[in-house]
């Protein structure tokens, strides 16, 4: 059997992986434009909200538009545009321009999850598709990894400014997007596999290739499970991603130089969570049991690791905050690697990307909610007490509501 369904997936990967470089920049660099600009906390979150609410409106939109044109242009189609748009940012000097080229982000990085979630439905069978989820969902954390790394050496070792920093980054998403327009074709035909990789791709019972209509989805409980799921664990690493350079710094003195590691520390953590995550369930489903029994095993192992986190704000000692808050990124990227997969699970093929779309835009509200209430505390409590406290109990919460929705995870009957 040939294996170029996982070079589809490093494909995923590395697109993953740019595109959180690119939105996280601005949160590196948060104390330096804040001290540049004389940004309040309120001013931060307005410019996060931007980039949630187009985020929010670029995934209702792009889940179906990629479900109509393809993978391979609406993928290349939404990576020049948050490439472009990352770019941008070098131009900007105010809070509304800054916001601006947030906005524009935000509707181009949208169109990412639900094309690596379609392009994983399409070259994947269910019982490897959490493992392959994981694996370009790690991409997250590498990007999160690489960010800290990256854009101090840009802005501080190469004197480049923060301009340079999202002029370099946004400038690796074209290269990303030469190779992909190179590779990327469907399974049928492809020469790049073989019979027994084709019949290994395509050994779940046939589907109808007919569109499902957008109405129709929102209709489905299991739609709604996955949508208020990412409602309510989505804001979580937004909130790490956008606020924790903020945090290590003003509870432990951390500075553009010195964030690094301890950031860097935690994506680690996260990234085996994410692959470990999926591993868990497809391990599971292949041992004999159900997939409903081993997405939701590995969804509980994931809620009660992240319950600790609402002490990381207590602690005295950076590498005891390091080690809370990593097992909780972690955690939620197992989290976030089983819930993807589950809607690969219970939907068809053809309504995938449009499903993750409604998700991934409920998601991206409650992080505008997240932005709004971190910008609130901060402003006039002073403590980010508040805000951890919240983020520990809501994995479980969102398993409930999920196991009351879809208590057996079965498949929706959009077929007449």
């Amino acid at each position: 059997m040939t294996r170029h369904r996982w070079v589809i997936c490093a494909l995923l990967f590395f697109a993953t992986t740019i595109n959180y470089v690119d939105r996280q920049v601005i949160g590196i660099l948060k104390p330096t434009l804040s001290a540049e600009f004389g940004w309040s906390e309120t001013d931060y979150a307005n410019i996060v909200f931007c980039f949630q609410a187009a985020y929010a409106i670029g995934l209702l939109l792009v889940g179906r538009f990629i479900d109509t044109v393809g993978v391979k242009w609406g993928f290349a189609i939404a990576v020049a545009v948050w490439s472009l748009f990352g770019m941008a940012h070098a131009a900007a000097s105010s809070v509304a321009t800054f916001a601006m080229a947030r906005f524009g982000l935000g509707i181009g990085e949208a169109g990412n999850f639900p094309a690596a979630i379609r392009s994983t439905a399409n070259w994947f069978p269910k019982k490897e598709r959490a493992l392959a989820t994981g694996i370009f969902n790690s991409g997250s954390n590498v990007g999160a990894i690489l960010t800290p790394l990256v854009v101090p050496f840009i802005v501080i070792d190469l004197a480049m400014g923060w301009q340079g920093a999202f002029l370099i980054t946004g400038a690796l998403g074209f290269v990303w997007l030469i190779v992909w327009l190179m590779i990327y074709r469907e399974p049928e035909g492809n020469p790049k596999i073989n019979s027994a990789e084709f019949a290994h791709i395509r050994s779940d019972p046939v589907e109808r290739d007919a569109p499902i209509a957008w109405g129709r989805l929102i209709r489905f409980r299991q739609t709604w499970a996955f949508a208020i799921a990412k409602f309510l664990t989505d804001p979580i690493w937004w909130f790490f991603l956008f606020w924790l350079p903020d945090f290590f710094g003003k509870t432990y003195g951390l500075d553009l130089k010195t964030f690094g590691p301890p950031l860097i520390a935690i994506y680690l953590l996260a990234d085996i969570g994410s692959i470990g995550g999926g591993w868990l369930s497809s391990t599971l489903i292949k041992r004999g049991w159900s997939i409903n029994d081993g997405r939701k095993t590995a969804m509980l192992v994931c809620a009660l690791c992240v319950l600790p986190v609402s002490l990381a704000v207590f602690a005295e000692n950076l590498y005891i905050a390091i080690g809370i808050i990593g097992v909780a990124a972690a955690a939620h990227q197992g989290w976030s690697a089983n819930l993807f997969t589950m809607v690969s699970d219970v939907m068809p093929r053809r309504a995938v990307g449009s499903v993750v779309g409604i998700g991934g835009m409920a998601g991206a509200i409650g992080g505008m909610l997240m932005a709004q209430y971190a910008g609130y505390v901060l402003e006039n409590v002073g403590s980010y007490a508040p805000i951890f406290v919240l983020i520990g109990s809501m994995y479980l919460v969102a398993l409930a509501i999920i196991h009351i929705l879809v208590p057996r995870l079965e498949p929706a009957r959009v077929d007449p």
